[in-house]
Formats: structure tokens, sequence, C-alpha cells
């Protein structure tokens, strides 16, 4: 067995032509943590009885923990899932327009937070709210990081240790375990739940509001559905009634719909404006979601409980970058000159021909030389529209082990997320950019080669 002493010194390894590459390339304090790990596992294995092995081929093992060790673990995917806002995926992937907004925000200085005609100190506020309220008519609006966190700050800063009142059928918990009633005890808020799971009345609204309340609270369920034996109010007739007892109404709206869904098969999705025009006072919604834009949380309403919101010491803790702020004006800017089809590919996705989707299909089948086309569904995912689906193509590729095959196609360098249907792998061109479709086909040959 080798001798401890005969393990090359760190100095001397250094001294070394590759070595001296390494230095340059990552830095002289890395690369000695990495040549240390490599010689404490070069201990290790003597101690088992191995050789040492010559310099050369330690420098190459402290490389490869170098690599290791800066991988981002953050990387793009191609998504052939058929699902459109998937949650694990990101989300809503973005406009060119509004990629080129967040980089020029990223490049430059701006004016985030500076008057250009004052010449003084300005408020981050101000981006994006003008946007949105000539969009949807509200009377002002703030951007925060999050929808959760939007919720969490008009809670905090209009019902902290006052009643809120809510339906039972409508204390909901989304991805992650974000749970409404948790979120109003984190606010301070007193949860007034009424109803019953599947049942709630006008007159239960009624029945709370007789005692003071600081808000009704609304959330739409954005994933689940209530079937059968259920009803609700109208929206219109719980601020009806929020209002007659001089209550303001909040809507948790969730999926930022600014387009009707119904438009393209689909079943209705309430929108922002429906929202407002029913009377709602305050509306929350993602802007990533079906608003197709940057992770962001919208608060829209009447100004004089916006400007308190604004104020609350919360509203600092939450609130949205510069590259949030550009990005999402970007895409508002898609909806205010009436082109989110052409431009917001969750739109884009949403709204394609499915012939379009036959014939991509088609042709990757060509290309490849074996599968089967065959009718299937795409999804909308990100919490929105639950069980409503679109008609699509999928490519179908039979397979002893279908799911080894998902395995080494999410281990490509660009990693290629399919599904399983029937016992079969399975790939949605919908949601696939068009440019992507050569790659899809490059990554389907060197997997099942």
């Amino acid at each position: 067995m080798d001798d401890f002493r005969d393990i090359p010194s760190v100095d001397l390894i250094l001294q070394q032509k590759p070595a001296k590459s390494l230095l340059n390339e990552y830095g002289r304090e890395l690369v000695l943590k990495a040549l240390r790990e490599t010689l404490d596992s070069l201990r290790a294995e003597i101690i088992k009885g191995h050789k040492i092995p010559p310099i050369k081929q330690i420098i190459q093992n402290a490389e490869l923990l170098l690599s290791d060790w800066l991988q981002p673990s953050l990387v793009p995917v191609i998504n052939a899932s058929g699902v459109i806002l998937h949650t694990n995926l990101g989300r809503a992937p973005l406009s060119r327009e509004t990629q080129a907004a967040m980089q020029a925000a990223a490049s430059n200085y701006s004016n985030l937070e500076y008057d250009l005609t004052a010449g003084k100190r300005g408020s981050r506020s101000i981006h994006a709210a003008s946007l949105l309220q000539r969009l949807t008519g509200a009377e002002s609006a703030l951007v925060v990081n999050n929808n959760a966190a939007a919720v969490l700050l008009v809670l905090s800063a209009l019902a902290s240790k006052k009643r809120v009142i809510i339906s039972n059928s409508q204390l909901i918990e989304i991805g992650g375990g974000f749970r409404v009633p948790d979120v109003m005890r984190q606010s301070g808020a007193k949860l007034v739940a009424i109803g019953t799971t599947n049942r709630v009345h006008l007159a239960d609204y009624e029945q709370a509001l007789q005692e003071p309340a600081a808000l009704v609270l609304t959330a739409h369920h954005s994933n689940f559905k209530i079937i059968g034996f259920s009803t609700e109010p109208e929206l219109a007739d719980i601020a009806a009634a929020a209002h007659q007892a001089g209550v303001w109404l909040v809507n948790d709206l969730g999926s930022g719909a600014l387009l009707d869904t119904a438009d393209f098969g689909l079943g209705h999705e309430p929108t922002v404006q429906e929202s407002l025009a029913a009377g709602a006072d305050v509306i929350c919604f993602s802007g990533d979601k079906l608003l197709g834009g940057p992770q962001a949380g919208i608060i829209i309403g009447r100004e004089k409980l916006l400007e308190k919101i604004k104020r609350h010491p919360l509203a600092r803790a939450v609130r949205a970058d510069k590259l949030c702020l550009a990005g999402l004006s970007a895409t508002l800017i898609h909806y205010l000159k009436g082109e989110a089809l052409l431009k917001i590919p969750v739109w884009q996705m949403i709204s394609m021909d499915v012939d379009l989707i036959h014939q991509r299909a088609e042709a990757w089948k060509k290309a490849l030389g074996f599968g089967n086309v065959a009718q299937g569904k795409s999804m909308i995912g990100g919490g929105s529209l639950p069980e409503e689906s679109l008609p699509t193509w999928l490519l179908l590729l039979a397979a002893p082990n279908p799911q080894k095959i998902l395995a080494r196609l999410r281990a490509l360098p660009l990693p290629l997320i399919a599904r399983i249907e029937n016992d079969r792998v399975a790939l949605d061109p919908r949601t696939v950019f068009p440019e992507q479709d050569l790659q899809v086909i490059d990554s389907l040959r060197q997997v099942l080669k």
C-alpha cells in the first residue's frame, strides 16, 4: 500500500501547467479548496489499498470537482409535457419584448427610484402602475413579488386584528402548502368562516356582516372545482352585501386572466376586468400565470385603499425588483396594443391551431422514422382552469421502460421533459417552441439510438 508521504504536495501540484490553467479559470482560493478535497478523498482511497494516481490525474479529479461545484442548478429545459403553465418548469415563458426589456434593465442603470423630471428620488411603485390602470380601469395599482405576498400585504394593511369574512368553500390550499387560513393568521386578521364546504348563501354573508368587520375576502377556486350539490353567490351580489354593510371586498383572483379563455374552447376563467366591474374594491392576481409575464403579485383597486397598502411596512419587504417591473410593463403593453395572442407565448400556445400541431407531430415522426401520432389533450396548468384541456396531437413512442426513457431525456445537456400516456412516451408539440423542433428530434435520436 502506498504511503501518505508519497502524496504530492499542493505546492508541487500548483507548479504543473494544467494546474496553472485551473488557477487562471477558477481563481486560487477555489482551486486550493478543490485540491485539498481531492487529496482528502485520495487518502481515503489509499487506506482501502488503492495506489496514488499521477499528478495529472489528481488535477483532472480536482477539475471535475470544480465543474460540479459551479454547475448551475437552474437550467433551461424543453417542455414537451403539454402543460402550458407548468409550475415546476417555471410557469409562463416570456415574450421576446419582455426578455429584451428585462435585459435592458439588468445591463444598465435605470430610473427605478429616480424622478427624471424633478431630478430627485422617485418611487418604484409608479412603474407598471399606469399601464395596469389603463388596461383594467382601476384607480390605482401596486406590484409586489408574487400573489401570495400580495394577499398577505393586503390583509396586513387593511385587516390586522379585525374580522375578515370568507366562505368555507374558499379556504383553499395551493401548491407548496400555501393555505389561505395560514396567511390570514400571519397577517393578524381574524378569520370568520361562513357557510359549508359545498354551499354558501348570500344570507350567510349578510348574517356575518351584522357584526363589525374589516373585509370580505373571496378566493377564486383556481386549482379545483366543487361540483354536484353546491352553490356560491355571484361576486357582484357579495360586493353589494359588503358595501351595504360599509365593508370592503377583496378578491384573490389568482390566475390573472385578462382575456376570455372561453374564446379558445376552454371554460370561462374570471377576468380581472370582470372582478372590477362586479364591485371588488381590491383585486390580487399573479403576473406569471394566464397574464403570461414574469413572477409578480399585482394589486389593483380603490386609490385610498392602495395608498394605505403602499404605506404598510411589509410593502418594502415584498416589493418587486427592476427586472420584474421592466418585464411586466413590456407584457402589459402587448395587451394594450392588442397583440397578446401574437406575442405572449402562453396565449400563442393556448390559441395554437390544432392542424399545425398535427403537422409538427407528423414531422417529428417522419424525421425519427418511428413512433405513432395520436390525438391527446394539453393542459393549462399553473393552478388555472382545473380539469380543462385543449385538443392536441401527440408523438407516442413505445419503449420497454418508459420511465427510463424519461430519465435519460431529463439527463441531456438540454433536458427534454415528456410524459407517459398509456405506457408510451408522449411528447406534445403545443408546448414546444417551433424553433426547438430540430433539438427535440436530435434529443430523441440520441436517447433512443
